[in-house]
């Protein structure tokens, strides 16, 4: 072979090689992105459903909120949790509290002119995808005891010096006995698990006296969904999968429903709290109907917020004014929210079926929003 063929050999093996490199380039799978909150401007007529709320019935949250950013220096940030951008400071939301105190009662024609006036609606995303899942959570109530004993079987800790040394199989295998951290003890496992999905409960003592328990961190393990599990092992439907069918499950299936919970590792502490809650992560107490828990990552705690979600399953629709106050071990994402529902039966019924889809707005001052804006 002469040296000129030779080089139209290698030229056209260059060329192929370079080609397959290209081929293997394009078709490789791109990588899921960082969850990344995005927000792109609105105006209050593209707000399905604003005109028909009883927007002032979320001004008393809004005032707790207020309360807790008083509490703040000017220069503070409104959440120092909060990463994805510079939602002001107290200094700037503290004329609006000023302004929202000086509201007449229950006036939603005020309140709403005042949402109008000093915010601006702005569209959440998460690398601008709007569409998000929205859940419900309640203040449970279980029987429980200061001491174990009879049917008082199962502890609910206290936070220890090190929460995040142990998973949920070995503190349900004693890691933490021998400590004293036991602040009560309770009836039924299925009901302690599920304070833990809520974050606070009442305890009804042989007294029937009400000892009142909060949220005070998890071991830092991953959260992992018992309904979804049993989706994926075709033991409930997806369309079936609400609390009171979970707890109905584990209530028919003792032995496997305690190793179910086994499966998901991260464990949730709890301190008593003394007064009115349940206290939500901003140490305010929560408003039925009103509060709503976010990822603090891209949220910060105390934006009003419009919710517009449809159940999966059925046919409610959240057409409402929320505020942000609290916070959860399965709140994850830009567009992501847990809306607390109260106490009782008709809260326990209406926050374990709540299963929706939809999107929110951040409702923020004026001059934060133009910051925010994409220009």
């Amino acid at each position: 072979m002469t040296a000129r063929s030779w080089r139209i050999l290698l030229l056209v093996i260059g060329l192929a090689l370079a080609l397959t490199a290209a081929a293997i380039v394009v078709y490789l799978p791109r990588g899921k992105p960082a969850p990344w909150l995005t927000l792109m401007p609105a105006q209050y007529d593209q707000l399905a459903g604003w005109r028909d709320d009883s927007v002032a019935a979320a001004l008393p949250a809004f005032l707790k909120s207020c309360a807790a950013v008083a509490s703040r220096s000017a220069a503070a940030a409104l959440d120092g949790r909060t990463k994805s951008g510079d939602f002001g400071t107290a200094g700037e939301w503290r004329p609006l509290c000023t302004a929202a105190e000086q509201l007449p009662t229950g006036d939603d024609k005020a309140a709403r002119q005042f949402f109008e006036t000093a915010f601006v609606p702005l569209l959440a995303g998460n690398n601008g995808d709007s569409e998000g899942l929205f859940t419900g959570y309640f203040e449970i109530t279980l029987d429980g005891s200061r001491r174990r004993g009879g049917p008082f079987q199962t502890p609910i800790y206290r936070r220890p010096s090190d929460p995040a040394r142990f998973s949920r199989a070995e503190i349900e295998d004693g890691a933490l006995n021998g400590q004293a951290l036991e602040i009560l003890w309770v009836d039924n496992p299925i009901d302690a698990f599920f304070l833990e999905i809520q974050g606070s409960g009442r305890v009804r003592m042989p007294d029937r006296s009400i000892v009142r328990i909060g949220y005070d961190g998890g071991n830092g393990k991953p959260y992992v969904a018992v309904g979804r599990l049993l989706v994926e092992r075709n033991i409930l439907p997806r369309e079936q999968v609400t609390m009171q069918t979970i707890r109905r499950w584990m209530a028919e299936h003792p032995k496997e429903g305690g190793e179910l919970r086994r499966e998901n590792p991260s464990f949730i502490f709890f301190r008593e709290i003394t007064g009115d809650g349940p206290v939500g992560a901003q140490r305010v107490v929560l408003t039925p109907g009103r509060s709503l828990a976010v990822d603090r990552a891209f949220i910060p705690l105390s934006v009003p917020i419009w919710l517009e979600a449809q159940e999966r399953f059925a046919k409610d629709k959240y057409r409402r004014l929320v505020i942000a106050q609290d916070a959860g071990g399965a709140i994850k994402g830009p567009v992501r929210g847990d809306l607390f529902w109260g106490h009782g039966s008709d809260a326990a019924a209406g926050a374990g079926a709540m299963n929706a889809r939809g999107h929110y707005y951040l409702l923020l001052p004026r001059a934060v929003a133009a910051r925010l804006s994409p220009h």
